[in-house]
């Protein structure tokens, strides 16, 4: 099995676990996000993240968890493109945002979460959603988690109605 698509099964055992077995069916996998939405979905976050003064990397993959766009502020540590990217990656694994994951971590004690590879219990990642269908997932990495949780949202909404 390739790794991607096994990272995904993991995640879909996570929001299972998470989410209970309606919970994880709530959205369904659309078509994959287009360049020109995840562009608009990055500008948004971006804004909010220019808005706070902060220094992130932003990152979008599509329903299959393939990134799509990527966007490193000028001082944004090197180290948060892979966290932006893992954020992503396990929001659209879930179904849910990766605040869902650190809650149960944290204050349900279920720390059997933490072995499920490609999980990231951090807040940041946000499921991205057109007509009740989960296209992509954006990644925000590079502030305190609420912050990387707030930009990320922003983005997110753009897509709203």
């Amino acid at each position: 099995m390739k790794p991607m698509k096994n990272t995904l099964i993991h995640l879909s055992l996570a929001a299972f676990i998470i989410c209970g077995s309606a919970g994880a069916e709530a959205n369904r996998y659309g078509p994959p996000i287009s360049l020109e939405l995840a562009k608009k979905v990055a500008l948004a976050a971006s804004a909010e993240m220019h808005n706070r003064q902060l220094e992130l990397t932003i990152a979008i993959v599509d329903s299959g968890g393939n990134l799509i766009y990527l966007e490193r502020a000028n001082q944004a540590p090197l180290g948060t493109v892979d966290a932006a990217i893992g954020k992503a990656r396990a929001a659209n694994g879930i179904k849910a945002a990766t605040k869902v994951l650190e809650d149960q971590i944290l204050g349900n004690n279920k720390l059997n979460l933490l072995g499920i590879p490609g999980a990231f219990p951090v807040e940041g990642g946000v499921p991205l959603i057109i007509n009740k269908q989960i296209v992509g997932a954006i990644g925000a990495s590079g502030a305190s988690p609420v912050e990387d949780g707030v930009v990320a949202n922003e983005g997110a909404k753009s897509l709203l109605p």
